[in-house]
């Protein structure tokens, strides 16, 4: 008798967080440690959370090798950007396939901040076909009290990617800038993505 034996294997999923600039030591920072600890318990998950070099000014020029070579983002992986980050994720998947990108506190422009316009993110055009065509799916977290990013700023990246992708939008009205110490709701998306 010859029996055969199959096993089947999801795909792993590399879940990589970008934080927000000003972040020195990002496993005490907002939510960061602990999501990083959260991701750890999901099935097929593996967590990628750094010190991001450059913490304060978040440059362009630095933080996007980074996340190719330090993070090691590609084609399996989810970017969670939050705040700067968020930007950092846009401006990745201009150039290079991602699973999937979590982006929270997400904005378009420098709004006429000095440290943000030095960043280099906001040097040209967006690319937003390429955004969307480089990740199978997006979903963005927003709230209308954000004191740092207007809640209709975050709305322009919505509109932007909803001309070529549909963006899985979670709206909150009490969530401020995101910089609570823990996001369920954060966890909950990873695993409901993970497991599709």
């Amino acid at each position: 008798m010859f029996v055969r034996c199959f096993r089947t294997y999801e795909r792993m999923a590399k879940v990589a967080i970008v934080p927000g600039n000003g972040c020195d030591e990002v496993r005490d920072c907002n939510w960061y440690g602990w999501a990083e600890q959260q991701l750890r318990k999901v099935d097929n998950v593996e967590c990628a959370l750094q010190n991001m070099p450059d913490p304060l000014y978040a440059k362009r020029s630095i933080w996007l090798p980074f996340m190719e070579k330090s993070l090691g983002c590609d084609a399996q992986t989810i970017v969670v950007g939050h705040s700067s980050g968020s930007v950092a994720a846009l401006r990745y998947a201009e150039t290079h396939r991602l699973r999937g990108i979590v982006l929270v506190s997400a904005y378009l422009s420098h709004m006429g901040d000095q440290l943000e316009a030095a960043s280099g993110y906001f040097d040209g055009d967006w690319n937003w076909e390429a955004i969307c065509s480089n990740t199978d799916w997006i979903v963005q977290f927003a709230s209308q009290d954000d004191h740092l990013v207007p809640f209709a700023e975050q709305m322009r990246v919505v509109k932007e990617l909803k001309r070529f992708k549909e963006v899985d939008v979670r709206e909150f009205t009490d969530r401020n800038h995101f910089m609570q110490d823990a996001f369920p709701e954060l966890i909950d998306v990873i695993e409901q993505r993970t497991k599709a």
